[in-house]
């Protein structure tokens, strides 16, 4: 009786947490470690998100370094084969995504970080010697961000017209799953990975939030007004199902 009176024990909790891995090219990789009770052995796998080491809860933290170690060369060719997208390393980073492209990165020395845009189209990152990869970071989102408001400020006023009202501000945000939203006080919250794809990908994401200034819904109406602003919308739902999650991935790995 003692034993059906006391409370259960909780079920364990999926646990997650990263560390860092250098390839045998001498890249360094973040791996997502996920203790999942789950799992019946360790496991590593790669998607567009990453590579990720899964370990049951009978597997200590240094088998599960061991089988990464084991398995680095397999890991490089499936990472090869994804195009998995790497962090942000100052004098390592060659290229960054913008606009459906990538563009060659230049490194140089400065008083503080930023990005700059070339007359040839290749960026410069200028920033200390001693700046970290918080300070970097935060760089590179600042950049992005000024790309992307300067994209929507050439697009924006073409669809003013036959908007009910304006909305009320523009965020850019890093969203998990969503390209956009339409808040009920009328701000407009676009993924800021965005701005790294198709620029047609970025401007119909833009319309469709702002058809929703005038139907709320996702009805016939609202796909009519989406349709007279952006006869192609169907295209580019078919290049988010191809790329989008890339674009998300891309974003993650330079910012987080």
């Amino acid at each position: 009786m003692s034993r059906l009176l006391s409370r259960s024990a909780k079920p364990a909790s999926i646990q997650r947490d990263s560390l860092r891995l250098t390839l045998e090219d001498g890249r360094e990789i973040e791996v997502l470690r996920v203790r999942d009770p789950r799992a019946r052995r360790i496991r590593l796998s790669v998607s567009e998100r990453g590579a990720r080491l899964t370990l049951p809860l009978r597997a200590s933290l240094v088998s599960g370094d061991a089988f990464l170690q084991q398995h680095r060369a397999w890991l490089a060719a499936q990472i090869a084969a994804h195009g998995e997208a790497l962090p942000l390393q100052r004098g390592v980073t060659t290229q960054l995504p913008l606009r459906g492209a990538l563009h060659p990165l230049r490194w140089e020395s400065g008083r503080f970080s930023h990005v700059r845009m070339d007359d040839d189209g290749a960026l410069t990152f200028a920033s200390p010697e001693h700046a970290g990869p918080a300070a970097l970071q935060r760089a590179l989102r600042e950049f992005y961000e000024a790309q992307a408001r300067a994209d929507i400020g050439r697009w924006l006023p073409a669809y003013l017209p036959g908007l009910p009202r304006t909305p009320r501000r523009i965020c850019l945000k890093v969203m998990s799953s969503q390209w956009g939203s339409l808040a009920p006080d009328g701000t407009l919250n676009l993924d800021l990975s965005l701005v790294l794809g198709a620029p047609s990908a970025f401007e119909y994401v833009l319309v469709h939030e702002l058809c929703h200034l005038i139907h709320a819904d996702h009805s016939r109406r609202f796909w009519a007004e989406v349709e007279a602003r952006c006869p192609a919308w169907r295209d580019t739902r078919d290049y988010f199902r191809d790329s989008g999650r890339r674009l998300k991935a891309d974003l993650h790995a330079l910012l987080a």
